[in-house]
């Protein structure tokens, strides 16, 4: 099982039954529990963890179609290029697609740079392909847009579980360096989201002469240790965790952060220390295999680079346009917050207390949209569970918002 909001994979399920059409999944460490009907092509159920109850339905593929109306079909009203371009530090191909307008000249282009966790070019999730929706909207604006599959992912070569987020800022130089050496390419700006936002300053911060402008969607702007205690208690409350649980958790988070945001030069110690941490503070309670599992998640190269790395860092050093964008019900990047860290750093003032804010001297932009979430959808209550229940893929306004904010700074 893996959990991607919490940055977890490879999970060992504890027990797994089927019989008389009846499937039953139980973890009895995270107190999870999974019980459904096989119906053919799909299975009905119900999902239980730590006292809360869902509706959750499986089958091989997520449902497409209606429930996905801003999905662009085909034919496109717009050339889209299959391209490779090569990242030559590390050696490795990656894979993507440029759409461009059919009108013959020199564009000005967009990449686009997806979240955390293996995301293809359309960074798809739950049948949702926002990449797809945001490349199509900007390139019938008139612009290129490049988006490609994460290394070691789709049809990219490399490696990803060996990738920290510096190696994700590597990518994106070369794809700005496979655009810049087309001839039909003239300034060039980013687009991420997310971990991508990290990604994105990263690369305006070092290499400020080629790029022309950034969008941030639902960026941090705080060290990740924060962002991940914030987003696991947003989260968790959300989901109906009683506090008493989560203020648990989070005190056995601390002890394991405090220790990985360290220096950290013998790696095995810090290992086994964490699962002395987790078995002690769970009482025997998580069977060995998911403690193994858990050390070696906390221990990844990229777990331990962004507990320990700051935006902010990078942040404070971009000349060009910036626009930060955020949800109000986004539970996994805290708004205001965040928000509140991209402006002071870029700026070196306080943020007013404003939905849209706009310094008056350098060009920055934050806007927070008030009822959406993470994924810049309409939503309840924000949580992650919702995603794939809500039809709209990416709210309109947020589409236009960022079509007329960068045709208004590259005039």
């Amino acid at each position: 099982m893996d959990s991607p909001s919490q940055g977890v994979s490879d999970i060992e399920i504890e027990s797994v039954t089927f019989e008389n059409s009846l499937l039953q999944i139980k973890h009895s460490s995270i107190m999870m529990e999974y019980t459904g009907v096989c119906t053919g092509d799909k299975i009905i159920g119900t999902f239980r963890q730590s006292g809360l109850s869902l509706p959750l339905n499986l089958s091989r593929r997520a449902p497409l179609g209606s429930g996905r109306p801003q999905t662009p079909d085909k034919p496109y009203p717009y050339r889209s290029e299959e391209i490779l371009f090569t990242n030559y530090k590390d050696s490795i191909v990656l894979s993507g697609t440029l759409t461009l307008p059919k009108k013959d000249s020199v564009y000005n282009a967009i990449i686009l740079i997806s979240g955390s966790g293996p995301q293809n070019r359309d960074q798809e999730i739950m049948g949702h392909k926002p990449f797809l929706i945001l490349s199509d909207h900007l390139t019938k604006a008139g612009f290129a847009v490049l988006r490609f599959d994460d290394r070691g992912f789709g049809l990219s070569g490399g490696n990803f579980a060996k990738a920290i987020t510096t190696d994700f800022a590597e990518d994106v130089y070369w794809a700005c360096q496979f655009l810049r050496e087309r001839g039909d390419i003239g300034r060039i700006g980013l687009i991420g989201h997310s971990e991508g936002g990290t990604v994105a300053s990263m690369v305006a911060s070092k290499y400020r002469d080629e790029i022309s402008f950034i969008v941030l969607m639902a960026a941090t702007a705080l060290p990740g240790k924060e962002i991940i205690l914030a987003q696991q208690e947003l989260i968790s409350s959300a989901g109906g965790i009683s506090a008493e649980d989560i203020a648990s958790y989070r005190k056995i988070n601390e002890m394991i952060f405090d220790l990985l945001c360290n220096d950290i030069d013998d790696l095995s110690a810090v290992r086994v220390r964490v699962a002395e941490i987790l078995r002690g503070e769970t009482k025997g309670s998580i069977p060995e295999s998911a403690i193994k599992q858990q050390v070696n998640s906390l221990t990844s190269p990229w777990m331990i680079f962004f507990l320990n790395y700051n935006p902010s860092d990078a942040l404070k050093y971009i000349t060009c346009p910036v626009l930060a964008i955020n949800g109000t019900k986004d539970l996994q990047v805290p708004s205001k917050e965040n928000l509140d860290a991209i402006f002071y750093a870029i700026t070196g003032e306080e943020r007013p207390n404003n939905k849209v804010v706009t310094h008056s001297n350098i060009n920055v932009t934050t806007i927070e949209f008030e009822g959406l979430n993470h994924l810049f959808q309409y939503a309840k209550s924000g949580h992650p569970n919702e995603y794939s229940t809500i039809e709209e893929t990416i709210n309109a306004e947020v589409l236009e918002t960022i079509k007329n904010w960068i045709l208004s700074v590259l005039h």
